[in-house]
Parts: structure tokens; sequence; C-alpha cells
């Protein structure tokens, strides 16, 4: 899978990329993350990418000419013919699971990071697929949110994880939050493990966890919960 970014912040993502997990799987070249710096496409002599909305208002917004240029560098570049292009913005879908399962099924992925007041309509209606809100608050721009999104893709992806690092058992699959973990010592600060897990009895471990997974889940995410029992 391809990662293809647009940014006026590139460092953000260098970093974060040069790190653990991500860094390994690009290595394997199970991954690609692409990072495009707008201001570099940006026709302006000053390398300007924003400008006054029209009819008035408060702040500034990203003008679609250096954003568009360099969608069309991205999917020229690399031969994308029907680009799912994701835009991250407080007014898009709020991002779940699922979406990150449907997203990891694309081949080529590009992430608009927008910035300021946000951007020019035009190009939401030219070229973007998704609009995309990691919840129900507003950050100063979209490199957290498309960090996160990448981050929670990658690891569907077969080869990113080590089987120690599974995601088959985790929160969120089949609407349940994922039960409670112990390791060793077996008591700490007069805490002790549940009998249950030092038993060997995996029949009852599994009926454990699943009984916390959904006591969890009613207490925290009822709204959850009532999804996992109509299934």
């Amino acid at each position: 899978m391809r990662f293809h970014i647009m940014t006026l912040f590139p460092d953000i993502f260098n970093s974060y990329m040069s790190e653990s997990i991500m860094k390994r799987a690009i290595e394997k070249e199970i991954i690609e993350v692409h990072v495009y710096n707008i201001r570099d496409f940006s026709a302006n002599k000053h390398k300007k990418v924003d400008d006054y909305p029209f009819g008035g208002g408060a702040g500034m917004l990203m003008t679609p000419q250096p954003i568009y240029d360099t969608y069309k560098h991205i999917v020229d570049t690399h031969n994308i013919t029907n680009p799912r292009v994701v835009y991250l913005t407080p007014k898009g879908q709020v991002y779940k699971q699922e979406i990150a399962s449907d997203l990891s099924l694309d081949e080529d992925i590009i992430l608009l990071c927008g910035h300021y007041e946000g951007i020019d309509q035009r190009i939401i209606d030219l070229i973007v697929t998704d609009e995309v809100s990691i919840g129900d608050y507003v950050l100063t721009g979209g490199e957290l949110p498309a960090l996160i999104m990448i981050d929670s893709i990658a690891r569907l992806i077969p080869g990113v994880l080590s089987q120690n690092e599974s995601f088959e058992e985790e929160s969120f699959k089949d609407d349940l939050l994922e039960y409670p973990h112990y390791t060793r010592p077996r008591e700490f600060m007069g805490m002790s493990v549940p009998d249950v897990l030092l038993s060997g009895n995996h029949q009852k471990i599994e009926k454990w966890r699943l009984e916390e997974s959904k006591k969890i889940t009613k207490l925290r995410r009822p709204d959850l919960y009532k999804k996992s029992c109509k299934k």
C-alpha cells in the first residue's frame, strides 16, 4: 500500500515514520509513505498558499491551485486511477475501525491535511472522495489525524504486525472493547492475577475474556454494547 500525504509540514511525518512498527513496515516494503509539501507546488512567487475568504469572515483559507497541482503530481507520477482522496476535517464522517478496514483494501490513499480555516470548497468538489474527522474537537491542522489514519490502516495490512503484535483480538472486534491483560509478577502491590488466567484451561479463559469484554463495553460504551447484542 502507498500513502501519499499532502501537507504544509512534511517533517511531522518524517519523524514518525522513522520509528517502531512504521519504520519496519517501510523497510520491509510492505507500505510506502510519500510526503509532498503543498507549498512546493504554489505558482505564487512567494510560495503563498492561503488567502482571505470571499464574503468575509475570520481567518484564511488554503487556495485551490497549490493543492490541485500537488494532487496532479501524485496521480501522474504514480499512475493512479480513481484515487481515494481523504480530506481530514472536523466536518467529516467520524473515523472508526470499519473505515480503517475499508481503506486498508486500497492500493493508494491520498491524505489531504488542511490548515487555517480550511480549504477552498472547489478542491473538495474536484478531488476529495472522503471527508474524515477523528473526533468532535478541533485541531490546528490535519497532520495528527493523518498520522492516526496511517497507523490504524497500516497495522491491518498483512505483515506489518508481528505475531506478538496481532490485531485479531483487540478493541472494537465484534463491537466489543478489549478485555483486561496481565503479565508477571503474579502479585503486585497486593493485587493478584485472576486465577482463571493461571488455570491453563483455555475454554474457561476465553469465556472469562468474553465476559470481561462485554462488562467493560456495557459500562464504558453502551452504544457499542447495543450493537454487539444485535449480532
